[in-house]
């Protein structure tokens, strides 16, 4: 395409770009490219700064209850009915165990007790399913 001449970029939402970045720039909750100058680039991507946002803890947290829910020992809440999985629940457990290998060195104190006690709960709970013979 040669240099002089000129194309026009429309957005899905079928606004011209000049009609887009308008509409961002009006509305304060999104930011265009990224956090203001010294401020903490976290609290200006999360609604409510004030609120805690994701962490390790939370992510071995979701990790665990899908392999709860796999594991028949939660009820899935999107149904409230208690279901089975061994092979779902196993890639959650090997799931915690890369994060474990991956962040070896990196979590703190609290972080460690959390996930060996979970990994440890979770790997009993598999062993005692698949030995009781739970379908699949």
């Amino acid at each position: 395409m040669a240099e002089d001449e000129s194309f026009k970029v429309t957005d899905r939402r079928g606004r011209s770009r000049e009609e887009s970045e308008e509409a961002s720039s009006a509305d304060p909750r999104t930011p265009l490219t990224g956090p203001p100058p010294g401020s903490d680039a976290r609290s200006a991507f999360r609604p409510d700064a004030s609120t805690p946002g994701p962490d390790l803890q939370s992510l071995f947290v979701m990790f665990a209850s899908s392999a709860l829910i796999s594991l028949g020992d939660a009820a899935d809440p999107s149904t409230g009915e208690r279901h089975v999985d061994l092979d779902q629940a196993r890639d959650a457990i090997d799931m915690l165990a890369l994060l474990r290998d991956k962040t070896a060195g990196n979590r703190t104190a609290e972080e460690d007790r959390l996930l060996e006690q979970i990994m440890y709960d979770l790997q009993m709970r598999f062993v005692r399913a698949t030995e009781s013979g739970r379908p699949r």
